[in-house]
């Protein structure tokens, strides 16, 4: 087998949620710190951190970190609140994760979100026991593109950068595996191929884990 260890983003990647970290963000941006945001406008801002997100935003002199903190987690209040009733993994994940357990493949999670999310997510999809490593965003101090994240797993795992294989749908999120020398198949859930472009090692698309494609890694 070519790769001897697996990474998986977290939103958009094991489940598809983006959409309602969209709608949170932009309650948030709007209605209560009436940054007068457009749709697209939160959307392009909506990556790394919560705090980066704010900072990006508003200028990182505006709030605390107590205020930052406060703010992130009643973000991710309204999206838990509004995402619970849809929430399950990308149909055909299950049995990848099956499949990989069942050979020994190491598995990690590498993510920008904040535990409280991430917990949300593992605990009440049963899933945690695939994983032998979760990096969330209180693990590193520099976020996506940066390879922090990834690097971080690999260090975890015990496993070379270059033995891992980063599963990730979003450009960011595929710059920082290739910045840690690592190749990468993209989950098209709200980035089509074409986003891509300017980037290196990836290995293949896929709507969801159902594809045959996916047997070549084993």
């Amino acid at each position: 087998m070519r790769y001897k260890a697996f990474i998986f983003d977290l939103n958009g990647t094991i489940i598809d949620d983006m959409a309602f970290h969209s709608e949170a963000w932009f309650r948030i941006l709007n209605e209560e710190l009436n940054a007068g945001l457009s749709r697209e406008e939160v959307d392009r801002q909506m990556y790394g951190k919560n705090g980066e997100v704010l900072d990006r935003i508003f200028g990182s002199g505006k709030f605390s970190g107590e205020e930052k903190e406060a703010l992130s987690i009643r973000k991710e209040q309204i999206y838990q609140e509004a995402y619970l009733p849809h929430l399950q993994l990308i149909p055909g994940l299950e049995r990848f994760l099956e499949r990989a357990a069942a050979r020994r493949i190491p598995m990690a999670i590498g993510t920008a979100a904040i535990p409280f999310n991430v917990d949300f997510v593992v605990d009440r999809l049963h899933i945690r026991h695939f994983f032998q490593a979760i990096i969330t965003a209180s693990d590193v101090s520099r976020s996506k593109p940066d390879p922090e994240t990834f690097l971080t797993c690999a260090r975890a795992l015990g496993v070379t950068p270059s033995d891992c294989l980063v599963f990730e749908d979003v450009p960011k999120g595929a710059e920082a595996a290739q910045n840690a020398g690592m190749d990468t198949v993209i989950i098209t859930t709200g980035h089509q191929p074409e986003a891509f472009h300017a980037l290196q090692q990836i290995l293949f698309y896929i709507p969801d884990f159902t594809g045959k494609a996916l047997d070549l890694l084993f």
